[in-house]
Protein backbone atom coordinates (compact mmCIF):
# COMPACT_ATOMS: atom_id res chain seq x y z
CA UNK A 1 0.00 0.00 0.00
CA UNK A 2 2.79 2.43 0.90
CA UNK A 3 4.41 1.74 -2.48
CA UNK A 4 1.12 2.40 -4.33
CA UNK A 5 0.65 5.68 -2.46
CA UNK A 6 4.19 6.73 -3.30
CA UNK A 7 3.62 6.04 -7.01
CA UNK A 8 0.31 7.92 -6.89
CA UNK A 9 1.90 10.93 -5.21
CA UNK A 10 4.67 10.95 -7.82
CA UNK A 11 2.07 10.84 -10.60
CA UNK A 12 0.28 13.81 -9.07
CA UNK A 13 3.56 15.72 -9.01
CA UNK A 14 4.07 14.93 -12.69
CA UNK A 15 0.66 16.36 -13.50
CA UNK A 16 0.96 19.39 -11.20
CA UNK A 17 0.41 22.68 -13.03
CA UNK A 18 2.93 25.50 -13.24
CA UNK A 19 6.14 23.68 -14.21
CA UNK A 20 7.58 20.29 -15.05
CA UNK A 21 9.21 18.05 -12.49
CA UNK A 22 12.77 19.20 -11.83
CA UNK A 23 12.11 22.66 -13.22
CA UNK A 24 12.86 25.43 -10.75
CA UNK A 25 10.69 28.42 -9.97
CA UNK A 26 13.00 30.69 -11.99
CA UNK A 27 12.14 28.65 -15.10
CA UNK A 28 8.42 29.25 -14.85
CA UNK A 29 6.58 31.70 -17.08
CA UNK A 30 5.09 33.24 -13.95
CA UNK A 31 8.53 34.01 -12.57
CA UNK A 32 9.67 35.54 -15.84
CA UNK A 33 6.65 37.84 -15.99
CA UNK A 34 6.99 38.94 -12.38
CA UNK A 35 10.76 39.36 -12.64
CA UNK A 36 10.46 41.48 -15.79
CA UNK A 37 7.94 43.70 -14.04
CA UNK A 38 10.06 44.08 -10.89
CA UNK A 39 13.20 44.82 -12.90
CA UNK A 40 11.40 47.91 -14.22
CA UNK A 41 10.73 49.26 -10.71
CA UNK A 42 13.11 52.11 -9.72
CA UNK A 43 14.13 50.70 -6.36
CA UNK A 44 14.62 52.49 -3.04
CA UNK A 45 17.64 50.93 -1.33
CA UNK A 46 17.07 51.41 2.41
CA UNK A 47 20.57 50.49 3.59
CA UNK A 48 24.01 50.84 2.07
CA UNK A 49 27.57 51.95 2.86
CA UNK A 50 28.75 53.76 -0.26
CA UNK A 51 31.57 56.06 0.84
CA UNK A 52 32.62 59.19 -1.04
CA UNK A 53 34.21 58.01 -4.30
CA UNK A 54 37.78 58.82 -3.31
CA UNK A 55 37.33 56.97 0.00
CA UNK A 56 35.79 53.70 -1.16
CA UNK A 57 36.87 50.87 1.09
CA UNK A 58 38.23 48.52 -1.56
CA UNK A 59 41.07 50.69 -2.84
CA UNK A 60 44.52 49.07 -2.58
CA UNK A 61 48.04 49.78 -3.77
CA UNK A 62 48.59 47.87 -7.01
CA UNK A 63 51.55 47.61 -9.34
CA UNK A 64 49.80 50.33 -11.41
CA UNK A 65 49.10 52.65 -8.47
CA UNK A 66 46.29 53.06 -5.99
CA UNK A 67 42.88 51.90 -7.16
CA UNK A 68 40.12 49.33 -7.07
CA UNK A 69 40.81 45.83 -8.35
CA UNK A 70 39.31 42.36 -8.19
CA UNK A 71 40.72 41.82 -4.72
CA UNK A 72 39.16 45.11 -3.55
CA UNK A 73 35.70 44.05 -4.75
CA UNK A 74 35.93 40.64 -3.10
CA UNK A 75 37.48 42.04 0.08
CA UNK A 76 34.67 44.59 0.40
CA UNK A 77 32.05 41.88 -0.08
CA UNK A 78 30.79 39.74 2.76
CA UNK A 79 33.40 37.06 2.15
CA UNK A 80 35.47 39.06 4.63
CA UNK A 81 33.21 37.93 7.51
CA UNK A 82 34.66 34.43 7.38
CA UNK A 83 37.62 33.40 9.53
CA UNK A 84 40.19 33.60 8.12
CA UNK A 85 38.82 36.28 5.77
CA UNK A 86 38.42 35.33 2.14
CA UNK A 87 39.97 35.66 -0.35
CA UNK A 88 43.73 35.58 0.29
CA UNK A 89 45.16 38.92 1.52
CA UNK A 90 46.58 41.41 -0.96
CA UNK A 91 50.25 42.35 -0.86
CA UNK A 92 50.45 46.15 -1.40
CA UNK A 93 52.07 46.92 -4.72
CA UNK A 94 52.30 43.26 -5.67
CA UNK A 95 51.48 41.77 -9.07
CA UNK A 96 47.95 40.53 -9.68
CA UNK A 97 49.09 37.07 -10.80
CA UNK A 98 50.79 36.42 -7.45
CA UNK A 99 47.59 37.18 -5.51
CA UNK A 100 45.32 35.36 -7.97
CA UNK A 101 47.39 32.20 -7.70
CA UNK A 102 46.51 32.03 -4.02
CA UNK A 103 42.99 33.47 -4.21
CA UNK A 104 41.60 31.08 -6.82
CA UNK A 105 42.36 28.15 -4.52
CA UNK A 106 40.21 29.75 -1.81
CA UNK A 107 37.31 30.10 -4.24
CA UNK A 108 37.03 26.35 -4.82
CA UNK A 109 35.54 25.71 -1.39
CA UNK A 110 33.03 28.56 -1.37
CA UNK A 111 31.22 28.09 -4.69
CA UNK A 112 27.92 27.31 -2.95
CA UNK A 113 28.03 30.19 -0.44
CA UNK A 114 25.35 32.83 -0.95
CA UNK A 115 27.97 35.38 0.10
CA UNK A 116 29.90 34.33 -3.02
CA UNK A 117 27.05 33.57 -5.41
CA UNK A 118 25.27 36.90 -5.05
CA UNK A 119 28.27 38.57 -6.72
CA UNK A 120 28.22 36.45 -9.86
CA UNK A 121 25.59 38.47 -11.72
CA UNK A 122 27.76 41.59 -11.45
CA UNK A 123 30.69 39.84 -13.12
CA UNK A 124 28.41 38.31 -15.75
CA UNK A 125 26.19 41.30 -16.54
CA UNK A 126 28.71 44.12 -16.15
CA UNK A 127 31.84 42.38 -17.46
CA UNK A 128 30.61 39.37 -19.45
CA UNK A 129 32.53 36.94 -17.22
CA UNK A 130 31.27 33.58 -15.91
CA UNK A 131 33.20 33.85 -12.65
CA UNK A 132 32.55 30.21 -11.74
CA UNK A 133 34.60 29.27 -14.82
CA UNK A 134 36.97 32.23 -15.04
CA UNK A 135 40.38 31.49 -16.53
CA UNK A 136 43.62 33.07 -15.38
CA UNK A 137 43.69 35.24 -18.51
CA UNK A 138 40.08 36.36 -18.02
CA UNK A 139 40.74 37.13 -14.36
CA UNK A 140 43.69 39.35 -15.30
CA UNK A 141 41.60 41.24 -17.88
CA UNK A 142 38.74 41.57 -15.40
CA UNK A 143 41.13 42.96 -12.81
CA UNK A 144 42.42 45.58 -15.25
CA UNK A 145 38.90 46.59 -16.34
CA UNK A 146 37.84 47.09 -12.73
CA UNK A 147 40.91 49.26 -12.13
CA UNK A 148 40.12 51.38 -15.20
CA UNK A 149 36.42 51.72 -14.33
CA UNK A 150 37.20 53.15 -10.91
CA UNK A 151 39.26 55.97 -12.34
CA UNK A 152 35.98 57.80 -13.00
CA UNK A 153 32.97 58.20 -10.67
CA UNK A 154 30.70 57.95 -13.72
CA UNK A 155 31.10 54.18 -13.43
CA UNK A 156 29.54 54.14 -9.98
CA UNK A 157 26.63 56.34 -11.12
CA UNK A 158 26.06 54.23 -14.23
CA UNK A 159 25.98 50.93 -12.36
CA UNK A 160 23.87 52.05 -9.41
CA UNK A 161 21.31 54.32 -11.03
CA UNK A 162 21.06 52.80 -14.52
CA UNK A 163 22.09 49.14 -14.45
CA UNK A 164 20.77 48.39 -10.93
CA UNK A 165 17.86 50.82 -11.48
CA UNK A 166 18.09 52.39 -8.03
CA UNK A 167 16.51 55.79 -7.61
CA UNK A 168 17.44 56.57 -4.01
CA UNK A 169 19.83 54.97 -1.54
CA UNK A 170 19.92 55.43 2.25
CA UNK A 171 23.57 55.50 3.25
CA UNK A 172 24.80 54.70 6.77
CA UNK A 173 28.07 56.70 7.08
CA UNK A 174 29.64 54.68 9.90
CA UNK A 175 33.06 56.15 9.02
CA UNK A 176 31.93 59.74 9.80
CA UNK A 177 28.55 59.81 11.59
CA UNK A 178 28.69 63.54 12.45
CA UNK A 179 29.36 64.75 8.91
CA UNK A 180 25.61 65.21 8.25
CA UNK A 181 26.26 65.63 4.52
CA UNK A 182 25.57 63.51 1.46
CA UNK A 183 28.08 62.93 -1.32
CA UNK A 184 25.95 61.60 -4.17
CA UNK A 185 22.73 63.04 -5.63
CA UNK A 186 20.99 59.67 -5.19
CA UNK A 187 22.13 59.44 -1.54
CA UNK A 188 19.86 59.96 1.48
CA UNK A 189 21.43 60.61 4.87
CA UNK A 190 21.12 58.15 7.76
CA UNK A 191 22.14 59.21 11.27
CA UNK A 192 24.14 56.41 12.94
CA UNK A 193 23.50 56.52 16.68
CA UNK A 194 24.62 53.21 18.19
CA UNK A 195 27.89 54.55 19.56
CA UNK A 196 26.01 57.21 21.55
CA UNK A 197 24.70 54.67 24.05
CA UNK A 198 28.31 54.18 25.26
CA UNK A 199 28.87 57.85 26.01
CA UNK A 200 29.35 57.56 29.77
CA UNK A 201 33.05 58.40 29.30
CA UNK A 202 35.26 59.77 26.51
CA UNK A 203 37.59 56.78 26.77
CA UNK A 204 34.92 54.66 25.06
CA UNK A 205 35.80 56.20 21.70
CA UNK A 206 39.03 55.28 19.94
CA UNK A 207 38.23 57.04 16.66
CA UNK A 208 37.77 60.84 16.74
CA UNK A 209 35.25 60.70 13.89
CA UNK A 210 32.86 58.67 16.08
CA UNK A 211 33.66 60.46 19.37
CA UNK A 212 30.89 62.82 20.53
CA UNK A 213 33.29 64.39 23.04
CA UNK A 214 35.73 65.22 20.24
CA UNK A 215 32.84 66.84 18.34
CA UNK A 216 31.96 68.88 21.45
CA UNK A 217 35.54 70.01 22.11
CA UNK A 218 35.94 71.22 18.54
CA UNK A 219 32.92 73.48 19.06
CA UNK A 220 33.72 74.67 22.56
CA UNK A 221 30.89 72.70 24.15
CA UNK A 222 31.27 71.43 27.73
CA UNK A 223 30.10 67.92 28.53
CA UNK A 224 30.56 67.62 32.28
CA UNK A 225 27.30 66.04 33.38
CA UNK A 226 24.66 63.66 32.13
CA UNK A 227 22.41 66.63 31.33
CA UNK A 228 25.21 68.12 29.20
CA UNK A 229 25.57 64.83 27.37
CA UNK A 230 21.83 64.56 26.73
CA UNK A 231 21.81 68.09 25.32
CA UNK A 232 24.68 67.15 23.02
CA UNK A 233 22.82 64.08 21.81
CA UNK A 234 19.72 66.13 21.05
CA UNK A 235 21.91 68.63 19.21
CA UNK A 236 22.98 65.75 16.94
CA UNK A 237 19.33 64.97 16.24
CA UNK A 238 18.66 68.55 15.23
CA UNK A 239 21.71 68.61 12.95
CA UNK A 240 20.68 65.30 11.39
CA UNK A 241 17.17 66.56 10.77
CA UNK A 242 18.48 69.79 9.26
CA UNK A 243 20.84 67.76 7.08
CA UNK A 244 17.93 65.83 5.61
CA UNK A 245 18.35 62.55 7.48
CA UNK A 246 15.59 60.05 6.80
CA UNK A 247 16.16 57.79 9.80
CA UNK A 248 18.46 56.53 12.55
CA UNK A 249 20.65 53.42 12.45
CA UNK A 250 21.97 51.41 15.36
CA UNK A 251 24.57 48.67 15.07
CA UNK A 252 25.81 46.87 18.16
CA UNK A 253 26.83 43.39 19.28
CA UNK A 254 25.40 43.48 22.80
CA UNK A 255 22.05 42.10 23.87
CA UNK A 256 18.99 43.80 22.42
CA UNK A 257 17.21 43.76 25.76
CA UNK A 258 17.19 47.30 27.15
CA UNK A 259 15.76 47.96 30.60
CA UNK A 260 14.02 51.28 31.33
CA UNK A 261 16.72 52.57 33.69
CA UNK A 262 16.15 55.75 35.70
CA UNK A 263 18.12 58.91 35.03
CA UNK A 264 19.42 58.85 38.61
CA UNK A 265 21.04 55.44 38.11
CA UNK A 266 22.52 56.49 34.78
CA UNK A 267 23.94 59.67 36.36
CA UNK A 268 25.88 57.54 38.87
CA UNK A 269 27.68 55.90 35.94
CA UNK A 270 28.34 59.00 33.85
CA UNK A 271 31.90 60.31 33.90
CA UNK A 272 33.50 57.03 35.01
CA UNK A 273 35.70 54.95 32.67
CA UNK A 274 34.66 51.39 31.96
CA UNK A 275 37.54 49.97 34.04
CA UNK A 276 35.87 51.46 37.13
CA UNK A 277 32.46 50.03 36.29
CA UNK A 278 30.94 46.64 36.69
CA UNK A 279 29.38 45.12 33.59
CA UNK A 280 25.83 45.67 34.96
CA UNK A 281 26.62 49.35 35.64
CA UNK A 282 27.86 49.92 32.07
CA UNK A 283 24.78 48.13 30.73
CA UNK A 284 22.51 50.34 32.84
CA UNK A 285 23.87 53.46 31.20
CA UNK A 286 23.55 51.94 27.74
CA UNK A 287 19.99 50.88 28.50
CA UNK A 288 19.08 54.36 29.74
CA UNK A 289 20.52 55.97 26.61
CA UNK A 290 18.76 53.57 24.27
CA UNK A 291 15.40 54.57 25.72
CA UNK A 292 16.33 58.25 25.29
CA UNK A 293 17.29 57.62 21.64
CA UNK A 294 13.99 55.87 21.03
CA UNK A 295 12.11 58.82 22.52
CA UNK A 296 14.05 61.25 20.33
CA UNK A 297 13.31 59.03 17.34
CA UNK A 298 9.61 59.69 17.87
CA UNK A 299 10.11 63.39 18.70
CA UNK A 300 12.05 64.09 15.49
CA UNK A 301 10.07 61.61 13.37
CA UNK A 302 13.17 59.63 12.42
CA UNK A 303 12.39 55.89 12.09
CA UNK A 304 14.85 53.69 13.95
CA UNK A 305 16.78 51.04 11.98
CA UNK A 306 18.19 48.44 14.38
CA UNK A 307 20.72 45.73 13.57
CA UNK A 308 19.30 42.38 14.67
CA UNK A 309 20.47 38.81 14.36
CA UNK A 310 23.65 36.89 13.50
CA UNK A 311 23.92 34.96 16.77
CA UNK A 312 27.10 36.63 18.00
CA UNK A 313 25.86 36.74 21.59
CA UNK A 314 25.96 33.46 23.48
CA UNK A 315 22.52 33.87 25.05
CA UNK A 316 20.82 34.75 21.73
CA UNK A 317 20.83 38.38 22.81
CA UNK A 318 20.46 39.61 19.21
CA UNK A 319 17.14 37.83 18.78
CA UNK A 320 14.58 40.57 17.91
CA UNK A 321 12.26 39.16 20.59
CA UNK A 322 14.56 40.91 23.07
CA UNK A 323 13.28 44.29 21.83
CA UNK A 324 9.64 43.58 22.67
CA UNK A 325 9.49 45.59 25.90
CA UNK A 326 11.11 48.62 24.23
CA UNK A 327 8.84 48.44 21.21
CA UNK A 328 5.60 48.06 23.18
CA UNK A 329 6.46 50.95 25.50
CA UNK A 330 7.19 53.31 22.58
CA UNK A 331 4.29 53.04 20.11
CA UNK A 332 5.12 56.41 18.48
CA UNK A 333 8.56 55.21 17.40
CA UNK A 334 8.83 53.37 14.07
CA UNK A 335 11.18 50.41 14.51
CA UNK A 336 12.85 48.76 11.50
CA UNK A 337 14.37 45.35 12.24
CA UNK A 338 17.41 44.82 10.03
CA UNK A 339 18.62 41.63 8.33
CA UNK A 340 15.29 39.93 9.01
CA UNK A 341 16.70 38.97 12.39
CA UNK A 342 18.76 36.17 10.79
CA UNK A 343 18.68 33.42 11.91
CA UNK A 344 15.54 34.32 13.92
CA UNK A 345 13.33 35.10 10.93
CA UNK A 346 10.21 33.62 12.53
CA UNK A 347 10.70 35.59 15.72
CA UNK A 348 11.14 38.75 13.64
CA UNK A 349 7.78 38.16 11.99
CA UNK A 350 6.17 37.50 15.38
CA UNK A 351 7.45 40.85 16.69
CA UNK A 352 6.13 42.66 13.59
CA UNK A 353 2.80 40.85 13.83
CA UNK A 354 2.41 41.93 17.45
CA UNK A 355 3.45 45.56 16.92
CA UNK A 356 2.09 47.81 14.14
CA UNK A 357 5.06 50.17 14.64
CA UNK A 358 7.54 47.51 13.42
CA UNK A 359 8.85 47.01 9.88
CA UNK A 360 11.07 44.18 8.62
CA UNK A 361 14.07 45.07 6.47
CA UNK A 362 15.65 42.12 4.68
CA UNK A 363 18.90 43.95 3.90
CA UNK A 364 21.75 41.44 3.67
CA UNK A 365 19.52 38.43 4.47
CA UNK A 366 19.40 36.90 0.94
CA UNK A 367 23.16 37.41 0.68
CA UNK A 368 23.69 35.37 3.85
CA UNK A 369 21.47 32.45 2.82
CA UNK A 370 19.26 32.66 -0.24
CA UNK A 371 17.31 29.52 0.71
CA UNK A 372 16.65 30.70 4.25
CA UNK A 373 15.63 34.12 2.96
CA UNK A 374 13.15 32.48 0.60
CA UNK A 375 11.56 30.51 3.41
CA UNK A 376 11.48 33.66 5.53
CA UNK A 377 9.74 35.77 2.88
CA UNK A 378 7.13 33.07 2.36
CA UNK A 379 6.45 33.16 6.12
CA UNK A 380 6.58 36.95 6.46
CA UNK A 381 3.99 37.41 3.73
CA UNK A 382 1.72 35.00 5.61
CA UNK A 383 2.18 36.80 8.95
CA UNK A 384 2.94 40.48 8.32
CA UNK A 385 1.07 42.98 6.10
CA UNK A 386 3.01 43.47 2.87
CA UNK A 387 3.36 47.22 3.45
CA UNK A 388 5.83 46.55 6.28
CA UNK A 389 8.61 44.69 4.44
CA UNK A 390 11.62 46.43 2.83
CA UNK A 391 15.06 45.63 1.45
CA UNK A 392 18.56 47.09 1.23
CA UNK A 393 21.69 46.11 -0.69
CA UNK A 394 24.02 46.67 2.32
CA UNK A 395 27.25 46.77 0.31
CA UNK A 396 30.09 49.19 -0.35
CA UNK A 397 30.83 49.50 -4.09
CA UNK A 398 29.01 49.64 -7.42
CA UNK A 399 29.32 45.96 -8.35
CA UNK A 400 28.17 44.91 -4.89
CA UNK A 401 25.10 47.14 -5.12
CA UNK A 402 24.24 45.78 -8.56
CA UNK A 403 24.69 42.17 -7.48
CA UNK A 404 22.74 42.54 -4.23
CA UNK A 405 19.91 44.34 -6.03
CA UNK A 406 19.76 41.65 -8.71
CA UNK A 407 19.76 38.95 -6.01
CA UNK A 408 16.96 40.75 -4.18
CA UNK A 409 14.78 41.15 -7.27
CA UNK A 410 15.29 37.44 -7.98
CA UNK A 411 14.43 36.54 -4.39
CA UNK A 412 11.22 38.56 -4.31
CA UNK A 413 10.12 37.45 -7.78
CA UNK A 414 10.79 33.78 -7.05
CA UNK A 415 8.80 33.74 -3.81
CA UNK A 416 5.90 35.65 -5.36
CA UNK A 417 5.88 33.34 -8.42
CA UNK A 418 5.75 30.29 -6.16
CA UNK A 419 2.78 31.74 -4.31
CA UNK A 420 1.00 32.57 -7.58
CA UNK A 421 1.65 29.13 -9.06
CA UNK A 422 0.44 27.51 -5.83
CA UNK A 423 -2.81 29.47 -6.05
CA UNK A 424 -2.04 31.49 -2.93
CA UNK A 425 -1.91 34.88 -4.70
CA UNK A 426 -3.35 36.47 -7.80
CA UNK A 427 -0.61 37.70 -10.06
CA UNK A 428 -1.75 41.32 -9.93
CA UNK A 429 -1.47 41.19 -6.13
CA UNK A 430 1.98 39.64 -6.36
CA UNK A 431 3.15 42.48 -8.64
CA UNK A 432 1.80 45.07 -6.22
CA UNK A 433 3.55 43.35 -3.28
CA UNK A 434 6.82 43.21 -5.17
CA UNK A 435 6.64 46.92 -5.91
CA UNK A 436 5.84 47.60 -2.25
CA UNK A 437 8.93 45.74 -1.06
CA UNK A 438 11.27 47.28 -3.62
CA UNK A 439 9.99 50.87 -3.48
CA UNK A 440 6.61 51.91 -2.13
CA UNK A 441 7.06 50.87 1.49
CA UNK A 442 10.20 53.01 1.77
CA UNK A 443 8.36 56.01 0.32
CA UNK A 444 5.62 55.44 2.88
CA UNK A 445 7.76 55.19 6.01
CA UNK A 446 10.23 57.88 4.82
CA UNK A 447 7.85 60.46 3.26
CA UNK A 448 10.63 63.04 2.70
CA UNK A 449 11.95 60.78 -0.06
CA UNK A 450 9.05 61.76 -2.31
CA UNK A 451 10.57 65.22 -2.77
CA UNK A 452 13.90 63.68 -3.85
CA UNK A 453 12.72 61.41 -6.63
CA UNK A 454 14.55 62.20 -9.86
CA UNK A 455 14.18 59.37 -12.36
CA UNK A 456 11.37 61.18 -14.19
CA UNK A 457 13.79 64.08 -14.85
CA UNK A 458 16.47 62.09 -16.64
CA UNK A 459 19.78 60.36 -15.74
CA UNK A 460 22.09 61.60 -13.02
CA UNK A 461 25.73 62.48 -13.51
CA UNK A 462 28.55 63.23 -11.05
CA UNK A 463 28.09 66.69 -9.61
CA UNK A 464 24.41 66.92 -10.58
CA UNK A 465 22.11 67.57 -7.62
Amino acid sequence: MAKILSVACFALLLCAPGRAVGEGARSSATYRRIRTNLDSVPAIDTHDHIRPFDRLRGYVETEHGRGMNLYGLLFDSYLSVYKPPLPAPWKPGGPFQEWWGRAKRDLRDIRALSQYRYQLSAFQDLYGIDFDRVTDEQAARLNQRIFENYRDPKWLYHVITERANIELMLVDPYWDPYDFKTHYPFEVLVFRVGHLIRGFHASEFAQPAQDPYHFARQRGLKVESLDDYLQLVERFFRLAKEGGAACLKMHNSRTLHFENVSKERAARVFGRPRKELSEPEAKEFEDFMMWRLVELSAKYDLPFQIHTGQAKVDDAGLNPIRLTNLIRANPRTKFILFHGGFPWAGETAAVAMDSPNVWIDACWFPLISYSMAKRALHEWLEIVPSDRIMWGADTGHAEGVYAATDFTRRWVAEVLAEKVDAGDLHEEDALRIGRQILRENALKIFPLLKDRLWKHKGPLAPGKQ
